[in-house]
């Protein structure tokens, strides 16, 4: 080894290290601490150099080793401190003796916990991955109930004349102790709904992991502004931790004002401003309803929705919901054939107002599905072709899916999405057509050597219905692509099926109204710059399609990704590869932000 260091400050002292390795550096700059900054402190620094450089060496293995240390003093300017080191051959760990003793043998916690060592013989003694051996036992032992927990035995004997070390560690558990009584304090909503949220058995085991779901459960009801779960360990009887929950509520009445604006999100790439109003009140009655409603205005697509939430058999696993909204939204293109240029000159867009009111009822089983059943009533007023419609349906629904998490981060290395639907309506039933929609939609996430992630998506839908009622199906319940959640590259629902007519002046037009069946699939690669930037490439394909008209659609492009501490923030460029009937060859740029799980 023949590295050279060079550290000077406040021009007392300049240090000049020789023949280490870049990690045995580090180390004896540890133990060397700050540099000294008068002449009291240049003079202490200096009588304890050899004995810090040595605790250094041997903390790492190396008892071998040579130091040579020169001091040469200025009148003016910083002293010079040469020291020179022979490393000499480091000490190799012989074997690592761990034993466990007492009801710990019975926890797979800590068989987990040997599996993911790292530390073998024949690697170099290091004395820190020692210590953090042990400091790591300690922690999981408290964690899992094993307060009285014990070392019988930890020491690390030296061979110095062969060079060799062994390593022996037997640990004693001592009992479990068990989770005791749960009590809340300054709670509004009923005592036996905050029961319900407790995720564990009476006297289950003691571990801080079934405390972190009760915490995480009082978080997701969103009643409280304020949880602490506090396991009094000074409490313990009969063997057992009494836990303390203290609680504050909510306020009332909260509200929360957004501003933002959609930029080239449709296909004139106008900036359209939005303004959203959310009022929420988040503990009702003692009971835990809540509501929600949101008020949003924008010049095309402005919204009504309030949602009002009863909790039944659980506050988070079983709920039923009342919804009622007001919607206009805007899809696919409107086009008139110009004579003279021999072309379609864009008018605008299929419009769409929405009224609807439904009740839907949502629960999780235990093996981690979502189940939900429903009833909507909608009606949609739209004009089509020069024709006004205003279909109402009454539609019941059913749907099932389940996400698993590699981790419970904002950004999952690894994950799996998959949700099934299905929406029924019949005529006998008060609907104006026999309607059926199916849709199925999957998203995979995988991460290999830690900085090369794979997401892809595919989404499947389709209407099942007579081929002379299409016109009957609203358009929010017909298939359009493109946007940021479908194909990138191309104007937010613009793509689609079209149909030709003769408008109300006796010319030719077109528009896009939408498909029976959708197919939209994404492949996309991403590389992690570092642990918040990640570049970026996606291929994105597929289209909404009726029977005698598919048009299959494939855009790529890239971007930049922000992981922020309140999700990735994700800037993506999409350009599309193919011109269709309706829709030139286009380009977007999409931001986007929340995990994709």
């Amino acid at each position: 080894m023949a590295s050279n260091f060079a550290w000077a400050k406040d021009d007392w002292l300049k240090i000049e290290l020789t023949g280490t390795s870049e990690r045995l550096t580090k180390n004896i700059l540890a133990h060397l601490g700050e540099s000294p900054n008068s002449t009291v402190q240049r003079r202490a620094f200096l009588f304890t150099v050899e004995d810090s450089v040595t605790a250094a060496l041997e903390s790492m293995g190396h008892y071998h080793a040579k130091v040579d240390i020169d001091v040469t003093e200025s009148e003016k300017g910083p002293w010079k401190l040469t020291i020179d080191i022979d490393e000499g051959a480091p000490t190799i760990i012989q074997w690592i003796d761990i034993k466990f003793s007492d009801e710990m043998l019975n926890d797979d916690s800590f068989n987990r916990w040997l599996n993911q060592l790292t530390v073998k013989p024949g690697d170099t003694l290091n004395h820190g991955v020692y210590s953090d051996l042990k400091s790591q036992l300690v922690t999981l032992a408290l964690a899992r109930g094993y307060f009285d927990a014990t070392f019988a035995r930890s020491e690390i004997e030296i061979n110095r004349d062969f060079n060799t070390a062994k390593i022996h560690i037997d640990f004693q558990s001592g009992k479990r102790y068990l989770i005791g009584d749960v009590v809340f304090s300054g709670q509004t909503v009923n005592d036996d709904l905050l029961e319900k949220l407790i995720p564990f058995d009476p006297n289950a085991k003691y571990s801080t992991s079934r405390l972190n779901r009760l915490n995480r459960n009082l978080i997701d009801t969103g009643y409280f502004s304020s949880i602490k779960v506090l396991p009094l360990i000074d409490n313990i009887s009969d063997s057992q931790v009494p836990i303390k929950v203290d609680l504050a509520p909510r306020p009332t009445h909260s509200f929360e004002v957004g501003l933002g604006a959609d930029i080239g999100n449709n296909v004139e790439n106008n900036i359209e401003p939005r303004i959203r109003l959310t009022w929420r009140m988040p503990e009702i009655n003692r009971f835990g309803h809540t509501q929600e409603t949101t008020m949003e205005w924008s010049p095309d697509r402005p919204k009504f929705l309030t949602t009002y939430t009863i909790p039944l058999t659980h506050p988070l696993d079983d709920q039923l919901k009342f919804k009622v909204g007001l919607l206009r939204d805007k899809y696919g293109v409107t086009q008139d054939y110009n004579e003279e240029n021999k072309s379609y000159d864009y008018t605008g867009e299929l419009e769409s107002e929405k009224r609807l009111i439904g009740i839907i009822r949502q629960m999780r089983l235990d093996s981690g599905w979502l189940f939900g059943y429903s009833l909507e009533f909608n009606q949609e007023f739209y004009n089509q072709s020069d024709t006004d419609y205003d279909p109402q349906y009454i539609l019941a629904g059913f749907g099932i899916g389940k996400t698993t998490r590699g981790d419970n981060t904002l950004d999952p290395k690894s994950g799996f999405r998959q949700v099934y639907s299905v929406e029924y309506g019949d005529p006998n039933l008060g609907s104006e057509i026999r309607l059926a929609k199916l849709e199925a939609k999957f998203k995979w996430i995988d991460t290999f050597f830690d900085r090369h992630r794979f997401v892809a998506r595919l989404d499947l839908g389709a209407n099942i219905a007579d081929s002379d009622q299409i016109d009957q199906i609203s358009p929010s319940l017909r298939y359009f692509a493109g946007g940021d959640q479908s194909i990138r590259g191309y104007s937010y629902q613009e793509l689609g099926p079209y149909i030709e007519y003769e408008n109300s002046e006796g010319g030719t037009s077109r528009q896009v109204v939408g498909g029976r069946y959708l197919v939209v699939g994404s492949l996309e690669y991403q590389y992690y710059l570092t642990d918040t930037w990640r570049v970026a490439s996606f291929v994105d394909a597929g289209n909404a399609f009726d029977t005698e008209q598919f048009e299959p659609v494939v855009s790529v492009g890239g971007g930049i990704h922000w992981i922020s501490p309140i999700g990735p923030i994700k800037l993506d460029l999409g350009v599309g590869l193919k011109e269709t009937e309706t829709v030139d060859r286009s380009w977007r740029i999409h931001i986007t932000m929340g995990t994709e799980l």
